[in-house]
């Protein structure tokens, strides 16, 4: 290269002398601070006037949050939701399979099944359960009058709607798993239930498990819906209460606290089974 290119070439910028000691000032965020002040004073008033709010008459709250009654509706909406949890993801999973299947007659009847439980309302399909008896008076000469009790009408009703949609929970977390992986546990010669144990199924999971977790917090709650089919669970419980005592707010009250406990304590157990089937990827810290 030439002198005079050379002299062309502008010269490196200097670095200061003192560059450790050039201070850093952050870019202030004044409307964010005046939002943050303002949701929070928002907040606080809210908080305030559920507190000093009269009507709520927490004392009346206090006296019923942990009476018998309430405590065995507890115990039942507990139990039920474990109960359709279990038998709908056993279920919707057999559902999954067939529409993975290469059997056309089982795709067709596993998507038949999702359509149409998708699409009558939970509270339709309770109600057409509590009334079989209407329907078939006879099933195989047993008589379907007072054949199932309100628990037993709202266990097959939620089951088979929970079904539906753990169907389609299994069959997005199982598509989710890489093709490749299960050709290559084909290739090493792994039995088609080691590959579903050891491959398919540990990194499905990671897809199934934060739906399924929504489920079953919706499953808790969707639960109170059995108390218009006289099933003693926790607001039916608290509507017997208020029916009595004509303290209605109160005693919403206290299934409300209940219902929130209960889905805070399973969101945190949720955050934990996600984390433990995340290990190794970015997203977990």
């Amino acid at each position: 290269m030439s002198s005079e290119a050379l002299a062309k070439v502008p010269a490196a910028p200097q670095t200061p002398e003192h560059a450790d000691a050039l201070t850093i000032v952050p870019q202030r965020r004044l409307g964010q601070w005046v939002a943050a002040v303002a949701v929070l004073v928002l907040l606080g008033l809210a908080v305030n006037s559920v507190l000093r709010n009269k009507a709520f008459q927490w004392n009346v709250v206090a006296d019923y949050f942990t009476s018998d009654s309430v405590l065995r509706g507890l115990w039942l909406t507990l139990w039920l939701t474990a109960v359709v949890m279990v038998l709908g993801f056993a279920l919707g999973a057999l559902l999954a399979v067939f529409r993975l299947s290469a059997n056309p007659v089982l795709r067709a009847v596993s998507w038949g099944y999702v359509w149409l439980f998708r699409s009558i309302p939970i509270l339709v399909q309770l109600l057409l359960w509590f009334n079989i008896g209407a329907l078939y008076p006879q099933i195989l000469g047993v008589k379907t009058v007072n054949l199932l009790s309100p628990v037993a009408v709202a266990v097959v009703g939620l089951t088979l709607h929970e079904a539906a949609y753990a169907a389609e929970v299994v069959r997005g977390g199982i598509l989710s798993v890489d093709r490749g992986q299960i050709e290559a546990a084909q290739a090493l010669g792994l039995s088609r239930w080691r590959r579903w144990r050891r491959i398919v199924l540990p990194q499905a999971m990671r897809s199934i498990v934060p739906p399924a977790g929504n489920m079953l917090i919706g499953a808790l709650k969707g639960t109170s819906i059995v108390s218009v089919i006289a099933v003693n669970d926790l607001l039916f419980s608290a509507q017997l209460i208020y029916h009595r005592t004509y303290q209605v707010i109160p005693l919403l009250m206290v299934a409300t606290l209940w219902y929130t406990l209960v889905t805070s304590v399973l969101g945190v157990g949720q955050y934990y089974v996600e984390k433990h089937y995340a290990r190794g990827t970015e997203s977990v810290r």
